[in-house]
């Protein structure tokens, strides 16, 4: 049905980080149906935690300002609705906490804790055991976190921690027993995109086209879901990023919403702030359609296996499945990345990390097509 490529495609006016967001509801009533199965609450409680969120997205910029050079991190804290900062040292805790901010002690800098990941990264190389999941800088311990699959502890495993240890305080975490994963899929079915014999989801439109997962890169057309010429790649890095651009043509056209597939109703984009750790994140994708979590972590680095390491991955407690990948995440009416790949499903649940879409926007050059 071509509805879909009106759904997961976005256009008209420009808005972006720094414009107004748009008036209540932030949440249009369907959505909060699919936030009350993976949430548990009702369509007033959606409609307050978007609003909560929304105004700590909006407050990041101004707090870590006033932090300066103490910064360590911020997240969203779901239970007092509140932004809260991380100070390495207590000296601008009521400058932050003047700008409607909370604060708490952390043991060193966002800048400090930025160059031990990158030295993690370095030090990694392309040689990581396939029971490593990946790592990630955690501000409130200061260190970065290997995520061990658990049960799969061993000697290489061991060998690796000490390897990256080099790069200053690392931390050891046992997480899911399955690997992470892309979430591409061969060619079947339903209301996706098409490159040779892959299906992935459109994620977001951009002026001329539309973002999405890099790993779904691949030469020569990108057809719809009606086997239609919708044009071709113009773009795309995969592994250490995971991200790429369409260039659309061939009558296919743009409009300034995700498909929300029968589920929720077809949501708009009105822009693309970045939601913080803690928020809630919804994805939708062409397998598994609309799911809803929260975002556990940012600038993770991911092993796929085969020397496949995704940098700079946001990491969120949505379930996703093969075809999903590429596909649209959003915060409220904020966009927030495109779907990469993670582990389990969305039967008995899983861990979905995606491409940070403002990050795709800059590599490219393109802006983001919005309501």
């Amino acid at each position: 049905m071509k509805v879909l490529l009106a759904a997961v495609l976005v256009a008209s006016a420009v808005t972006v980080p720094g414009q107004a967001l748009a008036a209540e509801p932030i949440a249009v009533p369907a959505q909060a149906a699919a936030m009350h199965r993976d949430f548990g609450l009702t369509e007033p409680q959606v409609q307050q935690r978007l609003k909560s969120e929304t105004s700590a997205a909006k407050l990041l910029p101004a707090a870590q300002k006033a932090a300066g050079a103490d910064f360590g991190g911020a997240w969203y804290d779901a239970d007092r609705q509140k932004l809260v900062v991380g100070l390495a040292r207590p000296g601008r805790a009521a400058a932050v906490r003047a700008t409607g901010a909370e604060t708490t002690a952390v043991p060193v800098t966002a800048a400090v804790l930025d160059q031990r990941k990158a030295a993690v990264d370095k030090l990694a190389g392309r040689s990581v055991p396939d029971a490593v999941s990946g790592w990630a800088a955690d501000p409130r311990t200061g260190t970065v976190v290997i995520n061990v699959q658990s049960g799969k502890r061993s000697q290489a495993v061991d060998a690796f921690v000490a390897k990256v240890a080099k790069a200053g305080a690392v931390t050891v975490r046992e997480v899911a027993a399955q690997a992470p994963r892309t979430f591409a899929a061969g060619t079947v079915g339903g209301d996706p995109y098409y490159v040779s014999n892959i299906r992935c989801s459109i994620g977001f439109s951009v002026h001329g086209g539309f973002v999405t997962a890099g790993h779904c890169g691949r030469g020569g057309t990108v057809r719809g879901w009606d086997g239609t010429d919708i044009g071709s790649f113009r773009g795309w890095s995969f592994p250490d990023n995971d991200y790429g651009w369409v260039s659309v043509g061939n009558g296919w056209w743009t409009v300034p919403v995700v498909y929300g597939w029968g589920q929720v109703s077809d949501h708009l984009v009105r822009g693309s702030w970045e939601a913080p750790i803690g928020s809630s994140v919804c994805r939708s994708g062409s397998t598994t359609h609309w799911h809803c979590g929260t975002i556990l972590a940012k600038n993770e680095t991911v092993n796929y296996g085969n020397g496949q390491l995704f940098h700079g991955a946001t990491k969120t407690s949505v379930c996703a499945e093969g075809g999903d990948s590429g596909g649209s995440f959003i915060t409220g009416d904020q966009a927030q990345g495109v779907t990469s790949g993670g582990w389990g499903n969305c039967s008995s649940g899983g861990e979905t990390w995606f491409q940070p879409v403002n990050e795709i926007l800059s590599a490219y050059g393109l802006t983001l097509h919005t309501a």
